[in-house]
């Protein structure tokens, strides 16, 4: 199995309400995520590739236009937006677009991260 991987970066803030109102993550709050968008596949195209890269660019767009500098609990209509919630979230989002996507993993920060793969 071939395995590919390409990063993103987008800061938002967002805000856990279910947590009681004395946690740090009930509070509005922000970070500079990392996303990483794994795809994979048993055989390369003819092209070598598992995927171009560059086939991940509308990926990029929706993260640029809808979700950088926002705040997520607005925009994705969600009260709980975790890093798990967003795992999730971009996965179903690229394996609608790209049939080889494999997980997601997304940073909120530099020591902590949450993958989907279903």
């Amino acid at each position: 199995m071939f395995r590919i991987t390409k990063e993103f970066h987008f800061s938002a803030s967002h805000q856990l309400t279910s947590l009681p109102p004395d946690h740090q993550c009930a509070r509005l709050h922000g970070h500079n995520y990392i996303v990483e968008v794994e795809l994979s596949a048993k055989d390369l195209d003819a092209h070598g590739f598992v995927r171009d890269y560059h086939d991940l660019a509308p990926f990029k767009r929706y993260i640029d236009e809808s979700l950088d500098h926002r705040h997520l609990n607005e925009v994705l209509g969600h009260e709980q937006v975790t890093a798990e919630y967003l795992a999730r979230h971009f996965y179903e989002w690229c394996k609608a677009l790209l049939p080889e996507t494999a997980a997601v993993r997304v940073s909120e920060t530099p020591k902590t991260w949450a993958e989907y793969r279903p």
